[in-house]
């Protein structure tokens, strides 16, 4: 158990590095993950999801309790910035219906448990960056149909019931049973242990869901490349931006102004990949762009973590020196 416990910690403190190593592997190896798809892929999003319901306590509802005026902006923030934003993108650079619904797909989806980690990381509020990806993950089998359905309608037939379906099934029934477990049995000492491999599990099942889609959409990683790359960092960094702004305004901590960019601009694109493969297969660029956003998202994220801890440390070796001096 104990080197299973090292090796979650590896994993996770090695997210990124796992999940690229896995797609080049995988664009020379295509058959090596061939058989992550449909009802697989769907199977091992829903582990990842209960890997993070576990990680919830009743200490996290009631402090949704406590901070309802926080928690609603950031709901608001989640459900409306990067869904509009996508929108905007493939607006303004007109792309095509595939591009256009991949990244639309990638935005509507809820906070993705990578950006607890990252809040973490960078000295955030982490209890309401889990509040966040709690409250998201709850309403995302009704706000992520009906946000894809106005805002990718116009341009395909988006099956909404199919995705409310598949939502529930694969986000937001193992979230519950997770909760449901950790609330029966917490102070049992085996199940303690066994929440602290879930992280890893839960990287392990991320790189599956990419190997899956590269095995399958490989051969098409290379066309509009360039667009898909530009697009999905554009998406990234704007998402990061307003989310700050938006906690600037309300006049939150530095802590929770972080904690905004980082749930705002990292949604759950493993998601986001799961319903292009199980409802869009005629659409198979969308779930490129979806695994793209998977990939440099996990990047930017630790980029923006590292930028921000390294303001920190600058602050504090300024406020030494300051204080020396006087």
């Amino acid at each position: 158990m104990n080197f299973m416990k090292k090796a979650s910690g590896f994993l996770s403190k090695n997210t990124t590095s796992l999940i690229v190593l896995v797609a080049i592997i995988t664009f020379f190896v295509p058959q090596l993950f061939a058989w992550v798809k449909g009802n697989v892929q769907i199977a091992v999003l829903a582990v990842i999801m209960f890997s993070m319901g576990v990680t919830i306590t009743t200490d996290d509802f009631k402090l949704l309790a406590k901070r309802p005026f926080d928690i609603c902006i950031g709901a608001i923030a989640q459900f409306t910035i990067m869904p509009l934003v996508a929108y905007f993108i493939a607006v303004i650079f007109n792309l095509p219906n595939d591009i256009a619904l991949g990244i639309i797909l990638v935005g509507c989806c809820p906070g993705g448990m990578s950006s607890n980690i990252m809040t973490f990381l960078c000295r955030g509020d982490v209890p309401y960056s889990v509040g966040m990806s709690t409250v998201s993950t709850l309403l995302a089998p009704l706000m992520t149909p009906f946000l894809v359905l106005m805002l990718a309608g116009e341009r395909v037939a988006i099956p909404t019931l199919g995705m409310f379906i598949t939502i529930m099934e694969a986000v937001l029934i193992p979230v519950l049973l997770g909760f449901y477990l950790n609330y029966k049995f917490s102070n049992s000492d085996n199940f303690k242990q066994m929440q602290q491999i879930m992280p890893g599990i839960a990287v392990i099942g991320f790189a599956l869901i990419i190997g899956g889609v590269v095995s399958v959409q490989g051969a098409r990683f290379f066309t509009s490349s360039l667009v898909i790359f530009v697009v999905v960092a554009a998406h990234n960094a704007i998402g990061f931006v307003l989310g700050y702004i938006v906690g600037r305004f309300f006049k939150f901590s530095v802590a929770k102004k972080r904690t905004l960019s980082i749930e705002v601009g990292m949604q759950n694109a493993g998601l986001g990949t799961g319903l292009a493969m199980a409802h869009f297969a005629a659409i198979p660029q969308a779930a490129v762009v979806t695994a793209v956003a998977c990939v440099w998202q996990s990047i930017a994220g630790t980029a923006l973590s590292t930028l921000f801890r390294k303001y920190d440390d600058k602050k504090s070796v300024a406020f030494a020196k300051k204080q020396v001096s006087a």
